[in-house]
């Protein structure tokens, strides 16, 4: 009996035979080589996710005439999905009212470019006549700064042992006629013009169709509304966001044109649209559009303290601004942090130039939105539809 009972247990013991003979895996088993698969899946997929991270900024620096206006494109298109989507509930197709965004964008670009640009010139071309005006409000200043010119001359000069030697520079030779230049210039901002409005028009036209495939193409129902959340709250991010800020340059710069106006600055329209199309820059874009002002101020007025009016008036705008305006509408939603905000517009400004620096809030905030839906650091496992990289409850 005892050992009867002994050949029952280490029966019961044994898994049953399979085929040829070999016993089949238990449940843990194979619970245990499918995480291991995953989580061999998750590691290759970082891995390669971090090469693609070192030698991503390279090929989009190297690319920018490519990247540049393909990611400005894709950018406002997908800011423009709300006004798409209130177009299509009101009954317009897919395809006109992709159109109408597209319209309204360029009339918008076309009349703010008008407003800046057309006046600047006109101002600037001034400049050469108005040094002597310029001197005059920065005598006490410039005759500081000479002195402490003179002063550092002479104390290089007592200090040096050798003489400079300075590298000649390379001639470059300017274009010899108006044709040359517009050929080698002009037809690459156009082409890049015109390729930035089909990636924004295709983009929209086919908007809902492109979010059907990129939600129903999840094996899973989780997966699926995953997709759908982050879509929605990317959208609805950049949307606010740009949005929002516009408005409140918008109104920025009407204010400051405003008070421009009523103390005689000339072009004042002009000013206040430099102050809307600067202010999109945080932190850098005041501090030039103060300059610029500044140095309008000093060719306008006989007087330096006159002279430093606009630029107060735009700073002390700006202070208003930037501490309770923007703070109240926006609230915490769109807080991002300063220091990210900082990296991102040294980062994109060392790919792009100054494109990249107009992206970098809105890059930031499409960055910070898929991080935050796929999670801290289970990126590989939102790709793959589970948490391959997060320990599961009750294993």
């Amino acid at each position: 009996m005892a050992d009867a009972g002994v050949a029952g247990e280490s029966g019961a013991a044994k898994p049953a035979p399979g085929a040829f003979g070999l016993p089949l895996a238990g449940t843990a088993d194979i619970e245990r080589v499918t995480q291991r698969r995953d989580r061999l899946l998750a590691a290759l997929t970082l891995t390669a996710g971090l090469g693609v991270a070192i030698g991503a900024p390279f090929a989009l620096k190297a690319g920018a005439e490519f990247f540049l206006p393909t990611t400005a494109a894709l950018v406002i298109a997908v800011a423009l999905v709300p006004v798409l989507e209130w177009l299509e509930r009101r009954g317009l197709p897919a395809g006109l009212a992709s159109l109408t965004c597209v319209l309204t964008v360029l009339v918008a670009a076309n009349v703010a470019l008008a407003a800046i640009v057309v006046p600047a010139i006109s101002f600037f071309r001034l400049l050469p006549d108005r040094i002597a005006r310029i001197q005059h409000n920065l005598a006490p200043l410039v005759e500081l700064y000479g002195t402490l010119v003179r002063y550092a001359n002479r104390t290089v000069s007592r200090l040096a042992t050798m003489p400079v030697h300075q590298t000649p520079a390379t001639p470059v030779t300017p274009p010899s006629s108006i044709l040359e230049l517009i050929a080698t210039s002009a037809p690459a901002a156009i082409l890049q013009l015109f390729f930035g409005i089909l990636v924004v028009y295709f983009f929209l036209a086919g908007w809902t169709r492109l979010r059907q495939r990129a939600i129903t193409g999840r094996s899973s129902f989780g997966g699926a509304m995953a997709t759908a959340r982050v879509i929605q709250e990317m959208v609805d991010d950049v949307s606010a966001y740009l949005g929002t800020i516009t408005l409140i340059n918008l109104t920025l710069g009407a204010i400051v044109a405003a008070v421009l106006w009523l103390i005689g600055m000339p072009f004042p329209l002009m000013w206040g649209g430099v102050v809307a199309l600067l202010n999109y820059v945080p932190y850098l874009g005041p501090f030039l559009a103060a300059f610029l002002m500044a140095l309008g101020g000093l060719m306008t007025f006989s007087e330096l303290w006159w002279a430093m009016v606009p630029p107060a008036v735009m700073v002390g705008c700006h202070l208003v601004e930037a501490n309770v305006v923007t703070p109240m509408i926006v609230g915490r939603r769109l807080t991002i942090n300063p220091v990210l905000i900082l990296i991102s517009l040294s980062f994109w400004g060392w790919v792009w130039g100054t494109g990249g620096v107009l992206l970098a809030v809105p890059l930031l905030i499409i960055l910070q939105t898929l991080v935050g839906a796929a999670g801290k650091p289970d990126i590989a496992g939102f790709l793959f539809e589970q948490g391959t990289l997060v320990r599961r409850e009750g294993r």
